[in-house]
């Protein structure tokens, strides 16, 4: 059975049981639940991506339960809502570790949250999966307990500059909500558009994020004559900021994140607004085992880049402890490559993973989001990025590479 409490706190419970349950032939006793966390943004300007964050990872658990959990021992994923808030992410951390006692924690999405919750990972030796791009996050003293399935931002930027450089532009206004990647975003693009002949960075500005209004910004754009305006910000904010663009008779390209123009937008604004916006994200293998189950899983809810990133996580936890034998921060940190990367029984889901590692057999995780293979500092070491148009409230495919 699945016991859920709505409300910010909600507790969700695997199948629990007093049986002995085997996998692959080999039996392995009940005992105390293994606890994972999950803390992604519910509310906030993650708002419309962190529910589904969470049904993946609940989904997985809910997987591995059926097959018999982490060596017999059933799994108990508590959940609390950072409301992409530092502040937030901080109590729902200090309420995870030192209540619920949890062995990892995962699904944290603004950098700013996860820059806030790390150190608390790390001082109590428990595991941090994330999806967010700021540079900084790794370069912390986390001392192995930080995995970050998204892209960093120096990768995230480079590869979208790269975009708009082949697709023309030469001057380009960066306007950047305060975030912790906005500087590191910056210097990655003068760097690119430095190496480019006619290229150059027009402005550069940096915004707090409730803002209302963005008249004086847009007029510096419009003086600016750039061909290009990189909207770097949130859904909110980069919504009025379209607005505020059109009505002020930009002809330019629009560029931002994917996760601050959505179907939503299309929903809030008219299509003469958002037609010609360009979005960029890393895409989900989408090819792979991992997704297609993942989007049977889901139904007719689309599958995003962080909800199969937060699939991953919790496969990640599950096998890492199952091949540790051991689900404490420290065993899962210590295996996490151990199953992710090498020659192993290439596996895309959490039964088959479960199943080969109970036989004695070595794995190489693939999931949904794709190869989750990390170099020394916990970043995923590369994926696909995908460009989209919109055009009469729906997205276009531009390219995928």
């Amino acid at each position: 059975m699945t016991e859920t409490r709505i409300g910010r706190r909600a507790a969700l419970w695997g199948a629990a049981g007093l049986t002995t349950f085997a996998i692959g032939g080999k039996a392995f006793g009940q005992g105390a639940p293994v606890v994972f966390g999950a803390l992604p943004p519910l509310t906030g300007a993650g708002g419309p991506y962190g529910p589904a964050m969470l049904r993946a990872i609940q989904q997985v658990v809910e997987e591995a339960n059926a097959a018999g959990g982490i060596r017999g021992r059933q799994i108990r994923v508590v959940a609390e809502d950072d409301q992409t808030n530092p502040d937030a992410g901080v109590r729902g951390a200090r309420k995870l570790i030192d209540v619920d006692r949890v062995s990892a924690l995962m699904g944290t999405w603004a950098s700013s949250v996860t820059t806030a919750v790390a150190p608390l990972c790390w001082e109590n030796r428990i595991p941090l999966f994330t999806v967010s791009g700021a540079d900084s996050i790794t370069l912390l003293p986390h001392q192995g307990f930080i995995f970050r399935t998204q892209p960093n931002s120096r990768l995230q930027i480079a590869t979208g500059a790269d975009f708009l450089i082949r697709q023309g532009a030469r001057r380009i206004f960066h306007l950047a909500a305060q975030s912790p990647f906005a500087q590191s975003s910056q210097d990655t693009l003068v760097e690119k558009m430095r190496g480019v002949q006619g290229g150059a960075v027009t402005g550069y500005i940096v915004y707090e994020r409730d803002k209302t209004a963005f008249r004086s910004e847009v007029d510096q754009i419009m003086r600016s004559r750039s061909d290009t305006v990189f909207l770097n910000g949130y859904l909110p904010d980069v919504t009025i900021l379209l607005r505020e663009l059109f009505r002020a008779g930009f002809d330019g390209r629009r560029f931002t994140p994917a996760y601050a123009v959505n179907q939503s937008t299309f929903q809030t604004l008219p299509n003469d607004v958002t037609n010609g916006v360009i979005t960029w994200q890393p895409s989900p293998d989408v090819d792979s085992g991992a997704f297609r189950r993942l989007q049977t899983r889901f139904g007719n809810v689309e599958v995003d880049p962080y909800s199969a990133q937060t699939n991953d996580h919790a496969t990640l936890a599950i096998l890492a402890a199952a091949a540790a034998g051991d689900a404490g921060g420290v065993a899962i940190r210590d295996n996490v490559r151990r199953i992710s990367a090498g020659d192993g029984e290439r596996v895309d889901n959490v039964t088959d993973g479960l199943r080969a590692l109970a036989a004695g057999r070595a794995i190489n995780f693939e999931g949904a989001s794709g190869p989750v293979d990390f170099d020394e500092r916990g970043d995923i070491r590369g994926t696909k990025f995908r460009y989209e148009r919109a055009n009469n409230g729906r997205f276009e495919l531009m390219e995928l590479r």
